[in-house]
C-alpha cells in the first residue's frame, strides 16, 4: 500500500467531531461533497493534517480560505467527469420535452398501453430548437457539441467569449448578458459553478424572462435556481417543465417539485450526473495522484485556490 489508510467503512456522513477524531495521526483527508469542512472544523483539525484531497470536482463543501490560512492544501478531481455530466445533461434535455420517463412509466405501471393515436403522448421536437448554455467551459462545450449534432441551435452566456473557431464549429451565438439570451431560447442548461456571482442565477425575474413554454435543465449546482419560483412558473404554465439532478434542500426535495414530478411535468434524478463506474475509478486515481505528489513535496497537479 502507498499509504496507511483509515476508512469510513460505514460510508455515512460524519459530524465535525467524528471527522476531527478520525484525523488524529493522519496527514491527509479524502473528502466528498457530503463532508462539510467549514472554517470551524478546519480550525480544529490536528496540526499534522496538511492536505484535503477532495474526491470530486466541486469543492463547495470546503472553506478554501480557512484551509489556506492554516497552511492546508486543497485538491480536487476536475475534467474526468466532463463527458459523464454532459451525457446526463443531454439525457434530461431529451427526456423532458419528449416525455420519455412518463411514457416508460405508463408501460411499466400495468404492462400495457392504450395504443397509438394521433394526439397521444405528444412531446416536443428537439431539432431546430434553441439551447441556451450558461457556462461554456469543459462540460458546457461537451453539451453544445452533443446538442449541435442533434440539430439544435446553440446559444451561450459565459464569463468570457470562446474563440471564433469554437463558435464557428458550433454555429453558436454568444450573449454578453444573460438577460438578453433568455427570451431567445427554448431550453436552458446550467453549467457554471456556485459562486457569490452565480447564487440565485435563475431567480424569479430571470425565469420569467424565458420564452413561454421553455424548459430548465440543471445538472450543475443547486444554488443556481430559485426552486419555489420555478415551481410556480411551471404550475402557472409559463414554463413547460424542468430536468433537475440537484436540489436546494439536502434533507429532502421541495414538495412542489415532487408534486410536479408526480404529474410528469419535471424529471428529478438523485445527483447522479457523475455516477459512472469509469468516472469513479478515474476520480480515485486522481485523488491518489494528488496525495502522492504532495507527499513527495511537490505541487499537486489539481490544487484549488481561493
Amino acid at each position: 500500500m502507498l499509504f496507511d489508510v483509515r476508512f469510513n467503512h460505514d460510508d455515512i456522513a460524519l459530524d465535525h467531531d467524528q471527522i476531527i477524531r478520525g484525523c488524529e495521526g493522519r496527514n491527509a483527508i479524502v473528502s466528498t461533497i457530503s463532508d462539510q469542512l467549514d472554517a470551524r472544523l478546519i480550525a480544529g483539525l490536528p496540526d499534522q493534517v496538511r492536505l484535503i484531497a477532495q474526491f470530486g470536482n466541486g469543492v463547495d463543501n470546503v472553506d478554501i480560505n480557512a484551509a489556506m490560512q492554516r497552511g492546508i492544501t486543497v485538491t480536487n478531481t476536475p475534467s474526468v467527469l466532463t463527458q459523464d455530466t454532459a451525457d446526463m445533461a443531454m439525457a434530461l434535455i431529451m427526456s423532458v420535452p419528449r416525455r420519455i420517463v412518463e411514457g416508460a412509466n405508463l408501460v411499466v405501471r400495468d404492462g400495457s398501453w392504450p395504443g397509438w393515436s394521433p394526439n397521444w403522448m405528444l412531446g416536443r421536437r428537439l431539432g431546430a430548437k434553441s439551447l441556451g448554455i450558461v457556462g461554456l467551459g469543459r462540460i458546457g462545450l461537451a453539451v453544445a457539441q452533443r446538442a449541435r449534432a442533434m440539430g439544435m441551435k446553440i446559444h451561450y452566456f459565459s464569463r468570457s467569449r470562446r474563440p471564433g473557431q469554437i463558435e464557428e464549429s458550433l454555429h453558436a451565438t454568444y450573449w454578453p448578458r444573460l438577460e438578453e439570451m433568455l427570451g431567445e431560447i427554448d431550453i436552458i442548461s446550467l453549467h457554471t459553478p456556485h459562486t457569490s456571482q452565480t447564487f440565485g442565477l435563475l431567480n424569479r425575474e430571470r425565469l420569467q424572462m424565458l420564452r413561454k413554454g421553455a424548459f430548465v435543465v440543471n445538472v450543475s449546482r443547486k444554488e443556481l435556481v430559485d426552486e419555489n419560483a420555478l415551481v410556480e412558473l411551471i404550475e402557472g404554465g409559463h414554463l413547460s417543465g424542468a430536468g433537475l439532478d440537484v436540489f436546494e434542500d439536502r434533507d429532502g426535495v421541495n414538495p412542489g417539485l415532487l408534486e410536479l414530478a408526480r404529474q410528469n411535468r419535471v424529471i428529478l434524478t438523485p445527483h447522479m450526473a457523475s455516477s459512472t463506474l469509469e468516472g469513479r475509478i478515474e476520480m480515485g486515481e486522481l485523488v491518489i495522484l494528488n496525495i502522492q505528489v504532495f507527499m513527495d513535496s511537490h505541487k499537486p497537479p489539481h490544487r484549488v485556490l481561493p
